[in-house]
């Protein structure tokens, strides 16, 4: 997917605003929305759960392919 389909489906889910401002060129200015705001520290909360958790995971993925060779 290309920035600009990104950018199209952000804003078809709500999650950013698109604003077209009248320059020479055209310029378009992007906005989180209160709805994107709200999804970002979401996925905040995964990250640092991933970030705290990467050992742990790693270990399990471990010792998982450790009894499947086993």
């Amino acid at each position: 997917m290309s920035e600009n389909q990104t950018l199209k489906a952000l804003e078809r889910d709500g999650l950013v605003t698109r604003t077209v401002l009248p320059t020479t060129p055209v310029s378009v200015e992007y906005a989180i929305t209160p709805l994107g705001r709200a999804l970002s520290a979401v996925l905040d909360d995964l990250q640092r759960w991933a970030r705290d958790n990467i050992g742990a995971v790693l270990g399990a993925q471990r010792r998982y392919d450790e009894r499947r060779r086993g």
